[in-house]
């Protein structure tokens, strides 16, 4: 079982509008000439039509370990190489049953591991060529929460200590790894947006919770991947950045 499609989709259309934006500044900055502002552009646009999430394959689960080594193949067959990896699937399975721990351990855990194996050379190749690439985990406050025994918070809480370990190998070679942790996000047919309709008053607790007022949207996670997985982030490595509202109390130091 896999995470819901739909925050992994975010952030794959962030990507190339971030390098648009991106562009579009530049060249206001530096061609005042507006026949060589749009051919740029129109070239930045072309990228948008490469820059897609590489899909399941049918009929291969997500803990399948060939399948975790054929998605980083198969997006630098496609797109040429890879300068920046996200690794957003999760099982998404709470609780101490054994059930519990081995899927959070094969999907979460190991998927990130096969993953970055899988794409280490194509990363380390880019960043030889650029100056940077990028390795960026999805993790959640629930890896710094516990309240009881959970197979999801405590592995969560692994990919961030491996994210540090890559950060560290990694840093010679211009290859970065960063963590975004996000507490609750609103989307539809999300896990609260399920508790939204199905348990009104626990939702409305947890919006009490959170000294916004509110819970994020799937954009404003994606933002925050963009920003840590693009050259724009090029000396933040080894970190973890919290997109929670402040509805945790833990000092980050």
């Amino acid at each position: 079982m896999g995470a819901d499609r739909r925050p992994r989709l975010r952030i794959a259309r962030a990507l190339p509008l971030s390098l648009i934006d991106a562009a579009l500044a530049a060249l206001q900055r530096f061609d005042p000439l507006e026949q060589e502002r749009q051919r740029a552009v129109l070239a930045v646009q072309d990228l948008q039509r490469h820059l897609v999430p590489v899909q399941l394959r049918a009929g291969v689960e997500p803990e399948d370990p060939e399948h975790e080594r054929l998605r980083p193949l198969e997006a630098a067959h496609r797109l040429g190489g890879i300068d920046m990896l996200i690794s957003n699937a999760s099982a998404l399975v709470q609780g101490g049953r054994e059930e519990a721990w081995k899927a959070m351990y094969e999907v979460d855990l190991m998927g990130a591991v096969r993953g970055f194996e899988t794409a280490k050379p194509h990363l380390e190749e880019a960043a030889a060529k650029s100056g940077d690439a990028s390795f960026t985990i999805i993790s959640s406050v629930s890896a710094a929460e516990a309240s009881r025994i959970d197979a999801y918070g405590s592995v969560k809480a692994a990919l961030i200590h491996f994210a540090k370990g890559v950060a560290k190998a990694e840093a010679a070679r211009g290859v970065r790894c960063n963590v975004v942790s996000p507490g609750t996000v609103l989307f539809d047919g999300g896990v609260w947006d399920d508790v939204r309709l199905n348990h009104p008053d626990l939702f409305a607790t947890m919006i009490k919770r959170n000294p916004t007022g509110r819970m994020a949207t799937a954009e404003e996670i994606a933002a925050a991947a963009v920003f840590l997985a693009s050259p724009r982030s090029s000396f933040t490595t080894g970190i973890n950045m919290v997109v929670d509202g402040a509805i945790t109390g833990r000092v980050n130091y």
